[in-house]
């Protein structure tokens, strides 16, 4: 399954690994479905290695997954940080995962086996990821102009699961790699 990231910058297109990580595509596609993505920002890109969102506070210390508190990872020792345009979980520390997400610029293998991967970009890797990565960012990497997440669409023939039905809970801590 695919989904597409409209961003300020340009479409970004998402294969998620929807078998080899059910749990973690199932809150990804969920949130996407509901509209928690719309209108967050790209609040941290660091050049060379990646760009985050998915805190819709835009702090980078929110954000919440569908099952109402944080989530175990889902570690596939077949998925790795092996190319530019691998999606992975941001998070806290080890089964932590709630909404927050990254994008990585190029090959990241010392994050093998601490961040679950749920997708790579399909498209948009050679324009938008690009465009982002050639903003300017402040001293805490957050980027000088604004970068939004629109809205997130072409996730047909997603269904609700278990978890799927309820957006709850409270955040804390600050989810980073």
């Amino acid at each position: 399954m695919s989904v597409t990231l409209h961003t300020s910058l340009g479409d970004i297109k998402i294969e998620v690994f929807c078998e080899a990580v059910p749990k973690t595509a199932e809150n990804f596609l969920a949130l996407c479905a509901s509209g928690y993505y719309d209108g967050c920002i790209w609040h941290r890109s660091i050049k060379g290695f990646m760009i985050q969102t998915g805190d819709p506070s835009g702090s980078g210390k929110g954000g919440q997954s569908i099952y109402g508190a944080p989530f175990a990872d889902e570690i596939r020792s077949t998925l790795k940080f092996n190319n530019r345009g691998i999606v992975a979980m941001a998070n806290a520390g080890p089964d932590s995962n709630k909404s927050q997400f990254f994008i990585t610029y190029a090959k990241q293998p010392h994050l093998d086996g601490k961040y679950t991967i749920f997708g790579k970009v399909i498209d948009g890797a050679d324009t938008t990821l690009d465009a982002m990565e050639r903003a300017p960012v402040n001293a805490k990497n957050r980027p000088l102009t604004e970068i939004k997440l629109h809205n997130v669409s072409d996730f047909y023939g997603f269904a609700f699961g278990a978890g799927g039905a309820a957006l709850f809970g409270s955040s804390a801590g600050d989810e980073r790699l």
